[in-house]
């Protein structure tokens, strides 16, 4: 039985809403999280992004590994004092990387050595010490070390990943231990094979853990595929644990993923779409970088808590973006963290008044709407 509670107030189908306790603090789920990759929010500061309603932020062991340094954070009082975050910090285990940096990686079946994108110097992560590391930063989630391979894959490659993240996984929960106040949570593999899919779920829940991930989706498959592989894995995962959708994604992504019984999420896309001059709002994704919007007056959203959103006009995020200033990527992510809690705060009443397919659809229409 977890250490950490996880409740559920309400569903409305396969949806549901609840929270996770820490010590630090509770995860109101459904949840989106934002990625402070290396201890950072890109462009935000940690007052801003509370500010959004975010419970929790992310931290990247591959990229903490490498700079300051594990141990370093530590000596210096933690990941949270370190970034000023005093609530519940999940920290990626290194999985993706061994994906997104396959040409500057090993792999066998101990772990994986990384040759350092940065200066070219040679780290291993193996099961233990990426347990370790999550531990010498603090994390109040810590992630299993899996391998995540890109889709198109053929089977035996898809299966020889699923295979080995099963083997790590066991790893990672012996050396994980039974610490007070954090917890340890599976990635499930299997790419875009359903028998894969539930053959992983089946072993990580005999494993026994905190909580479930649902990793190697959003790696290039259409969406139908993704939704295919979650309504295979979800009835695998145990109710009364949170599930966590790795890696996703769009708005409609996450409420298509909500609606199959998914709990967390995280992505680089509002801020990586915010650096690029791009807003995500209630009418849909806009691209600030096009000329109509030189003169337009208009806030990006005048009914937004967020002043980001509410406060600037158009016309003016127009001119910062094409000025390429500094200001038009922290004002456009702001808005863009904002507006996807927005939809989670959004999803969770929705859930809690058993009205979730009614706020889905009218997400979707003002999506397709667009601006005025």
């Amino acid at each position: 039985m977890s250490k950490i509670p996880f409740s559920v107030s309400a569903t409305d189908g396969a949806a549901r809403t609840g929270e996770i306790v820490f010590p630090r603090g509770e995860i109101r789920t459904p949840a989106f999280m934002p990625v402070g990759t290396a201890a950072t929010v890109k462009a935000l500061t940690v007052d801003q992004v509370r500010q959004t309603g975010a419970d929790v932020v992310l931290g990247n062991v591959y990229h903490l590994m490498l700079r300051p340094g594990a141990e370093r954070v530590a000596a210096l009082g933690g990941l949270h004092h370190f970034m000023r975050w005093p609530r519940p910090i999940l920290t990626d285990s290194g999985g993706f990387q061994v994906m997104s940096l396959a040409a500057l990686r090993k792999l066998d079946k101990d772990g994986v050595t990384f040759q350092s994108h940065i200066d070219g110097s040679t780290h291993r992560l193996t099961p233990e010490r990426s347990v370790e590391i999550q531990r010498l930063l603090g994390a109040d989630v810590t992630m299993q070390l899996d391998e995540c391979v890109r889709l198109p894959a053929s089977r035996e490659e898809v299966e020889r990943a699923m295979r080995l993240s099963l083997d790590w996984a066991e790893r990672s929960k012996a050396a994980f231990g039974t610490p007070e106040g954090r917890a340890l949570f599976g990635i499930v593999q299997g790419g875009d094979v359903p028998d894969l899919r539930r053959v992983s779920a089946r072993g990580l829940v005999d494993i026994g853990f905190d909580g479930y991930a649902v990793g190697g989706l959003a790696v290039g498959e259409p969406q139908d595929v993704m939704l295919a592989m979650l309504d295979e894995t979800v009835p695998e995962l145990p109710a009364e644990r949170p599930r966590y959708l790795m890696g996703v994604g769009t708005p409609d992504d996450m409420l298509k993923s909500v609606a199959r019984g998914i709990d967390m999420f995280d992505c680089v896309m509002p801020t990586r779409a915010g650096r690029h001059g791009q807003a995500f709002t209630r009418f849909g994704k806009i691209n600030l970088k096009n000329a109509r919007f030189a003169d337009d007056p208009r806030p990006l959203d005048e009914e937004s808590d967020c002043p980001a959103a509410r406060d600037y006009s158009r016309a003016y995020l127009h001119h910062l973006v094409k000025c390429g200033e500094i200001l038009g990527m922290t004002l456009l992510s702001w808005n863009n963290i904002s507006y996807y809690q927005q939809l989670m705060s959004g999803a969770r009443a929705a859930i809690a008044e058993r009205r979730f397919a009614d706020y889905a659809q009218a997400c979707s229409e003002g999506w397709a709407k667009g601006l005025d």
